[in-house]
Protein backbone atom coordinates (compact mmCIF):
# COMPACT_ATOMS: atom_id res chain seq x y z
CA UNK A 1 0.00 0.00 0.00
CA UNK A 2 0.81 3.39 -1.17
CA UNK A 3 -0.38 6.68 0.45
CA UNK A 4 0.32 10.06 0.32
CA UNK A 5 0.16 11.02 4.25
CA UNK A 6 -0.78 9.14 6.94
CA UNK A 7 -1.21 8.54 10.57
CA UNK A 8 0.01 5.27 11.33
CA UNK A 9 0.21 2.94 14.81
CA UNK A 10 1.79 -0.35 14.57
CA UNK A 11 1.64 -3.62 16.56
CA UNK A 12 0.34 -7.12 16.74
CA UNK A 13 -3.04 -6.07 18.49
CA UNK A 14 -3.30 -9.78 20.09
CA UNK A 15 -6.68 -9.13 22.24
CA UNK A 16 -6.45 -5.27 21.27
CA UNK A 17 -6.26 -4.72 25.04
CA UNK A 18 -6.45 -1.23 26.75
CA UNK A 19 -2.63 -0.53 25.86
CA UNK A 20 -3.72 -1.31 22.16
CA UNK A 21 -7.05 0.75 22.42
CA UNK A 22 -4.79 3.93 23.87
CA UNK A 23 -2.68 3.60 20.94
CA UNK A 24 -5.87 3.20 18.69
CA UNK A 25 -7.54 6.20 19.87
CA UNK A 26 -4.21 8.60 20.01
CA UNK A 27 -3.70 7.73 16.43
CA UNK A 28 -7.52 8.62 15.00
CA UNK A 29 -7.20 11.23 17.24
CA UNK A 30 -3.77 12.59 15.32
CA UNK A 31 -4.99 11.95 11.96
CA UNK A 32 -8.49 13.58 12.45
CA UNK A 33 -6.35 16.75 13.61
CA UNK A 34 -4.19 16.28 10.47
CA UNK A 35 -7.22 15.55 8.06
CA UNK A 36 -5.12 12.49 6.77
CA UNK A 37 -5.75 8.78 7.01
CA UNK A 38 -5.37 6.43 10.03
CA UNK A 39 -3.55 3.31 9.43
CA UNK A 40 -3.37 0.28 11.17
CA UNK A 41 -0.21 -1.81 10.54
CA UNK A 42 -0.56 -5.21 12.05
CA UNK A 43 0.76 -8.73 11.65
CA UNK A 44 -1.04 -12.06 11.72
CA UNK A 45 -0.46 -14.41 13.51
CA UNK A 46 1.13 -11.88 15.81
CA UNK A 47 4.96 -12.70 16.24
CA UNK A 48 4.71 -14.85 19.59
CA UNK A 49 2.04 -16.92 18.48
CA UNK A 50 4.40 -17.36 15.21
CA UNK A 51 7.32 -18.42 17.33
CA UNK A 52 5.84 -20.69 19.68
CA UNK A 53 5.81 -18.31 22.43
CA UNK A 54 1.97 -18.28 22.64
CA UNK A 55 -1.52 -18.73 22.01
CA UNK A 56 -3.49 -15.90 20.00
CA UNK A 57 -5.66 -14.22 22.59
CA UNK A 58 -8.88 -13.30 19.61
CA UNK A 59 -8.72 -14.64 15.88
CA UNK A 60 -7.53 -11.98 13.55
CA UNK A 61 -11.31 -11.98 12.42
CA UNK A 62 -11.71 -10.68 16.09
CA UNK A 63 -8.95 -8.61 15.93
CA UNK A 64 -10.00 -6.72 12.85
CA UNK A 65 -13.58 -6.25 14.30
CA UNK A 66 -12.52 -4.93 17.40
CA UNK A 67 -9.78 -2.59 15.52
CA UNK A 68 -12.82 -1.52 13.32
CA UNK A 69 -14.79 -0.11 16.21
CA UNK A 70 -12.05 2.82 16.66
CA UNK A 71 -12.41 3.34 12.91
CA UNK A 72 -9.50 3.64 10.84
CA UNK A 73 -9.05 4.38 7.41
CA UNK A 74 -7.09 1.20 6.63
CA UNK A 75 -5.59 -1.42 7.84
CA UNK A 76 -2.80 -3.87 6.97
CA UNK A 77 -1.92 -7.11 7.86
CA UNK A 78 1.39 -8.51 7.22
CA UNK A 79 1.45 -12.19 6.33
CA UNK A 80 4.17 -12.88 9.28
CA UNK A 81 5.62 -16.19 7.77
CA UNK A 82 9.04 -17.23 7.30
CA UNK A 83 10.03 -15.03 4.58
CA UNK A 84 8.54 -12.01 6.34
CA UNK A 85 10.58 -12.87 9.81
CA UNK A 86 13.92 -12.44 8.06
CA UNK A 87 13.26 -9.20 7.23
CA UNK A 88 15.51 -6.40 8.33
CA UNK A 89 14.79 -3.15 10.67
CA UNK A 90 15.81 -1.13 7.30
CA UNK A 91 13.46 -3.34 5.20
CA UNK A 92 10.30 -2.50 7.45
CA UNK A 93 11.35 0.95 7.55
CA UNK A 94 11.68 1.19 3.50
CA UNK A 95 8.11 -0.74 3.73
CA UNK A 96 7.05 1.96 6.21
CA UNK A 97 8.34 4.83 4.19
CA UNK A 98 5.88 4.02 1.49
CA UNK A 99 2.59 4.82 3.75
CA UNK A 100 4.77 8.41 4.19
CA UNK A 101 3.77 8.70 7.48
CA UNK A 102 3.49 12.28 9.32
CA UNK A 103 3.46 10.53 12.50
CA UNK A 104 3.66 6.95 13.83
CA UNK A 105 2.64 6.03 16.87
CA UNK A 106 3.75 2.95 19.41
CA UNK A 107 4.19 1.70 22.57
CA UNK A 108 7.40 2.00 24.27
CA UNK A 109 8.48 -1.60 24.10
CA UNK A 110 7.68 -1.98 20.29
CA UNK A 111 10.35 -4.09 18.50
CA UNK A 112 10.67 -5.07 14.55
CA UNK A 113 12.89 -6.67 12.49
CA UNK A 114 15.13 -9.64 12.41
CA UNK A 115 15.78 -10.58 15.98
CA UNK A 116 13.96 -7.34 17.16
CA UNK A 117 16.61 -5.23 15.46
CA UNK A 118 14.59 -1.92 14.94
CA UNK A 119 13.37 0.29 18.36
CA UNK A 120 11.16 3.12 18.50
CA UNK A 121 14.06 5.16 18.89
CA UNK A 122 15.13 3.61 15.49
CA UNK A 123 11.66 4.90 14.47
CA UNK A 124 11.96 8.20 15.84
CA UNK A 125 15.20 8.77 13.69
CA UNK A 126 13.15 8.35 10.81
CA UNK A 127 9.77 9.73 11.37
CA UNK A 128 8.05 11.84 13.26
CA UNK A 129 7.09 9.24 16.06
CA UNK A 130 5.35 9.22 19.26
CA UNK A 131 6.37 6.23 21.86
CA UNK A 132 3.69 5.83 24.18
CA UNK A 133 4.09 5.20 27.85
CA UNK A 134 2.36 1.58 28.88
CA UNK A 135 -1.37 1.93 30.38
CA UNK A 136 -1.23 0.38 34.03
CA UNK A 137 -3.64 -1.17 35.59
CA UNK A 138 -4.97 -0.20 39.09
CA UNK A 139 -2.54 -1.73 40.76
CA UNK A 140 0.82 -0.97 38.61
CA UNK A 141 1.03 -3.65 36.31
CA UNK A 142 1.39 -2.88 33.34
CA UNK A 143 -1.80 -3.86 30.62
CA UNK A 144 -0.36 -6.50 28.45
CA UNK A 145 -1.27 -9.49 26.14
CA UNK A 146 1.37 -11.36 28.02
CA UNK A 147 -0.31 -10.49 31.72
CA UNK A 148 -3.79 -11.11 30.05
CA UNK A 149 -2.62 -15.22 29.29
CA UNK A 150 -1.19 -15.28 32.14
CA UNK A 151 -4.87 -14.10 34.49
CA UNK A 152 -6.56 -16.70 31.75
CA UNK A 153 -4.35 -19.60 32.83
CA UNK A 154 -4.78 -19.08 35.96
CA UNK A 155 -8.37 -18.74 36.27
CA UNK A 156 -8.85 -15.23 36.46
CA UNK A 157 -11.01 -14.76 33.64
CA UNK A 158 -13.16 -12.05 34.72
CA UNK A 159 -9.81 -10.17 35.76
CA UNK A 160 -8.34 -10.68 32.47
CA UNK A 161 -11.81 -9.01 30.67
CA UNK A 162 -10.96 -6.14 32.90
CA UNK A 163 -7.64 -5.63 31.09
CA UNK A 164 -9.21 -6.15 27.85
CA UNK A 165 -12.06 -3.57 28.28
CA UNK A 166 -14.29 -4.44 25.34
CA UNK A 167 -17.83 -4.22 28.05
CA UNK A 168 -17.07 -0.14 27.76
CA UNK A 169 -16.13 0.46 24.36
CA UNK A 170 -18.60 2.28 22.21
CA UNK A 171 -18.13 1.92 18.60
CA UNK A 172 -16.86 4.96 17.15
CA UNK A 173 -18.72 6.02 13.34
CA UNK A 174 -16.73 6.03 10.82
CA UNK A 175 -15.53 9.60 10.04
CA UNK A 176 -16.68 11.41 6.63
CA UNK A 177 -17.04 7.76 4.68
CA UNK A 178 -19.91 5.15 5.12
CA UNK A 179 -18.66 1.20 5.55
CA UNK A 180 -15.41 -0.28 7.09
CA UNK A 181 -11.77 0.52 6.76
CA UNK A 182 -9.80 -0.65 3.64
CA UNK A 183 -7.88 -3.85 4.43
CA UNK A 184 -4.64 -4.32 2.65
CA UNK A 185 -3.24 -7.40 3.41
CA UNK A 186 0.92 -7.19 2.98
CA UNK A 187 2.48 -10.54 2.07
CA UNK A 188 6.02 -11.67 0.76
Amino acid sequence: MALDACVVTIGAFDGVHRGHQELLRQTIAAARRRGIPAVVYTFDPPPKVYFGQAEPLISLREKLERIATFAPDHVVVADFNQIYVRRTALDFLAELHKLQPREVIVGEDFRFGSCKGGTALLLRQHFNTSILPPVRCGNGEIVSSSRIRALRRSGLAAAAATLENWRDIVTAPPANRSGMAHLEVASQ
